[in-house]
């Protein structure tokens, strides 16, 4: 039996907050906080001699990340955000005239910015439902970029079905987990994206500037590193002799990473990928998904009008209600002003709730919107 209360105690913020929020920031458990002050102690301790042993810790920290998402560790880079990623792979891809670029509806502005600006380069640009997903994709369509869920919605597109589909027709396939990882299990083994960008800071609880991405073998066999530092010739770890003129690539991910790493984020989200091991996915899973179903009920009782209730793929730890009249910033700030933290995003109030909150959490967020709304 999983002591919630106990691992609620990790979160020191969920003392004074009601942070219903995980959507924009999760919060940091005390182990991440502690591991990064480890990290800049020892940095003191030996004055950096041992940074060889850093990169040791961050191939172990890979292996944390394989089993987390079920691929190779070989197939994980570090990376400081999400849209390195992307951009990793846009940059990287032999661009004609006429090809296109397919994302659903209100996306991440990640998924509209580097490939709108494609369009000097004759790329097409198609934003498109979900209902008419498929129909928009043709023998044009290079990539497809989705979020695991909508960050203003809570939508779940099918993943598996959709990969299966664009797999049949040779069309990349990038997922951005960011909106999701943490809370629900991924597999990428199953679903086999072209790539998978993360951003930790939200649902994998880790400090701003820790992410991570997996690339499919495949993938790595023709795209180029966008990015080329020190690290980028295979035999970057004897750091004695770093001088070969063109670098040569290894075939492992990391050779995405180019330098330094920002070691500090690193561990701290190390040490929340090994929380999250330890409770397990599936676990942790079944308990956001609980909470959201509470979430949900309190925004029902509340007046909110849920898009869950008109259609299945909302059915994620991403609620968001509206409620007829009222401005969902207005409500966002006013809970606020209550030491209750959610959010405010095209139109909809969005609750986010992660495995540290519990039931009381809930009853406050819905004593304070009530009033709120009364």
């Amino acid at each position: 039996m999983t002591d919630w209360k106990k691992i609620r105690a990790e979160f020191p913020a969920v003392q004074e907050w009601t942070v219903l929020n995980a959507a924009t920031f999760g919060l940091l458990p005390r182990r991440a906080t502690e591991a990064v002050a480890c990290h800049f102690a020892r940095r003191d301790r030996y004055a950096c001699s041992d940074f060889m042993d850093w990169f040791a810790d961050a191939d172990a920290i890979r292996g944390s990340i394989a089993r987390l998402i079920h691929c190779s560790a070989d197939d994980v880079a570090f990376i400081p955000n999400a849209s390195a990623g992307l951009s990793t792979l846009i940059s990287g891809i032999d661009w004609k005239p006429g090809d296109q670029v397919v994302t659903l509806e209100d996306e991440f502005p990640n998924h509209y910015y580097y490939p709108n600006y494609l369009a000097g380069r004759s790329v097409e640009f198609v934003e498109t439902p979900f209902a008419r997903f498929y129909e928009k994709i043709t023998p044009r369509t290079r990539l497809v970029a989705v979020s695991m869920l909508n960050y203003s919605t809570g939508f779940r597109p099918p993943l598996a079905e959709m990969a299966r589909f664009l797999h049949e027709r040779d069309v990349l396939f990038y997922l951005d987990g960011t909106q999701g990882l943490g809370a629900l299990e991924l597999d990428v083994s199953a679903i086999r994206p072209s790539m998978l960008s993360v951003n930790g800071y939200k649902w994998m609880l880790a400090p701003s500037g820790a992410g991570f991405m997996y690339i499919d073998p495949a993938v790595r066999e023709w795209l180029q590193p966008s990015v080329i530092g020190w690290r980028s010739h295979h035999t970057w770890r004897d750091h004695e002799n770093l001088h070969h003129g063109v670098p040569e690539f290894g075939t492992k991910a990391e050779k995405y990473e180019s330098g330094m790493l920002a070691f500090g984020p690193v561990y701290g989200m190390a040490a929340s990928i090994d929380m999250m091991l330890e409770i397990g996915p599936r676990v942790i899973e079944q308990r956001v998904m609980q909470l959201a179903a509470m979430t949900r009920d309190v925004l029902r009782r509340a007046g909110g009008s849920l898009a869950a209730d008109r259609d299945p793929h909302y059915d994620t730890p991403v609620v968001t209600a509206r409620f007829d009249g009222r401005n969902p910033r207005d409500l966002a700030r006013d809970l606020h002003a209550r030491k209750v933290e959610v959010a405010a995003r095209h139109g909809n109030l969005r609750v986010s709730p992660h495995f540290y909150n519990d039931e009381a959490d809930l009853e406050r967020f819905e004593q304070e919107l009530k009033q709120i709304l009364s």
